[in-house]
C-alpha cells in the first residue's frame, strides 16, 4: 500500500490498517485521527505534523520515522518501536508509551504532559526542556539522562533508576524523590518547592539558586551539597545532615532545622530569621554575617562556631553551647 492509497483509504471511512506496510511512505501533514495501525511496518515513513490523536501504534515498527510536530494526544504507542525515530516537538498529551523502544530517537521539546511512561527506558537520552509534568514515570530507566529544564512537576517517579541524571533548571515543584538517592546530582536553579525529599541522598549536590520552599528534606543526607543562595524558607530540615555544606547566602527563614547537622557548615550572610535550630548542631560552622533574628537556638551546639557579624536580636539561646564552650543560660 501506498500514501496515495492509505488516504483514499481512510477518506473512504477506512480506519483499520492493521499490520499495513507503509515503509518510506510520505505522509506529511496528513490527518489519520483513530487510525488502528497496530503492528504496522512504517520504518522510515514521514508523518511530520501529521494529526495522529487517538491512532493505535501498538507493536508499530516506527524506526527511523519522522514524527516531528505530529500530534498525538491520546495516542496509543504500546510496544511500539521508536528507534532513531524524530519525534522533536511532537504532542503526545496523555499517550501511552509503555514499553516503547527510544534507543536513538530524538525527543527534544516533546510534550509527554500526562503521558504513561511506566517502566519506559530513557537511559542516556537527552530529555533537556521536555514536557512530562504530570507524567507516569514509575519504573522507567532515567540513568544518565539529561533532563535539564524538564518540566516533571507531578510526575510519578516511583521506583524510577536516576543513577548521573542531570535536573539543573528542571521543575520538581511537588514530586515525591524521598530516599532517592541523587549523591553528586546537578540541581543547580531546579524547581523543588514543596518536593519531598525526606530521607534522600544528596551528598555533594549542587543546589545552589534552587527554589526549595516549603520542601520537605528531615533526615535527608546534604553533607558537602552546595546550597549557595538557595532558596529555603519554611522547608522542613529536622535531622538533616548538612555537614560541610555551603548555605552561604540561603534563605532559610522559618525554616526546621530542629536536631540537624550543621558542622563545618557555611552560613556566612544566610537568613535564618525564626528559623527552629533546637538541638543542631554547628562545630565550627561559619555563621558570619548570619541573620539570627528571634531564631530558636534553644540547646544547640555553637561551640568554635565563628559568629562574627551575626544578628542575634530576640534570638532564644537558652541551655545552648555558646562558642566559647560556655552554657547559656
Amino acid at each position: 500500500m501506498n500514501a496515495k492509497e492509505l488516504l483514499e483509504l481512510y477518506a473512504a471511512g477506512n480506519r483499520n490498517f492493521t499490520g499495513v506496510n507503509l515503509i518510506g511512505a510520505d505522509l506529511t501533514h496528513a490527518n489519520l485521527t483513530g487510525a488502528n495501525f497496530s503492528g504496522a511496518f512504517l520504518t522510515g515513513a514521514c508523518f511530520s505534523r501529521a494529526f495522529l490523536n487517538n491512532v493505535n501504534f501498538t507493536g508499530a515498527f516506527l524506526y527511523r520515522t519522522d514524527l516531528s510536530f505530529a500530534k498525538l494526544q491520546n495516542s496509543n504507542l504500546l510496544q511500539a518501536d521508536l528507534t532513531k525515530a524524530n519525534l522533536k516537538g511532537a504532542n503526545l498529551l496523555k499517550s501511552c508509551l509503555v514499553g516503547a523502544k527510544f534507543s536513538g530517537a530524538i525527543i527534544t521539546g516533546v510534550n509527554l504532559a500526562a503521558a504513561n511512561l511506566s517502566g519506559v527506558n530513557f537511559c542516556g537520552s537527552d530529555l533537556s526542556g521536555i514536557n512530562l509534568r504530570n507524567a507516569n514515570l514509575s519504573g522507567a530507566n532515567l540513568n544518565w539522562a539529561n533532563l535539564s529544564g524538564a518540566r516533571l512537576s507531578g510526575a510519578d517517579l516511583s521506583g524510577a533508576l536516576i543513577n548521573n541524571i542531570k535536573l539543573s533548571g528542571a521543575w520538581l515543584n511537588g514530586v515525591d524523590l524521598s530516599g532517592f538517592n541523587l549523591e553528586g546530582c546537578s540541581l543547580e536553579e531546579a524547581k523543588l518547592s514543596g518536593a519531598n525529599l525526606s530521607g534522600a541522598n544528596l551528598t555533594a549536590s549542587n543546589l545552589s539558586h534552587a527554589a526549595m520552599r516549603f520542601a520537605i528534606l528531615n533526615h535527608a543526607n546534604l553533607r558537602a551539597a552546595n546550597l549557595n543562595s538557595a532558596q529555603l524558607r519554611k522547608a522542613a530540615l529536622s535531622e538533616a545532615n548538612l555537614s560541610k555544606a555551603d548555605l552561604s547566602d540561603a534563605d532559610l527563614s522559618e525554616a526546621d532545622l530542629t536536631g540537624a547537622n550543621l558542622n563545618l557548615a557555611n552560613l556566612q550572610n544566610a537568613d535564618l530569621s525564626d528559623a527552629s535550630l533546637r538541638g543542631a548542631y554547628l562545630w565550627k560552622a561559619s555563621l558570619d554575617g548570619c541573620k539570627l533574628y528571634r531564631c530558636n537556638l534553644i540547646g544547640a551546639s555553637l561551640r568554635h562556631a565563628d559568629t562574627t557579624g551575626v544578628d542575634w536580636s530576640e534570638a532564644i539561646l537558652t541551655d545552648a553551647t555558646m562558642p566559647d564552650g560556655t552554657i547559656n543560660n
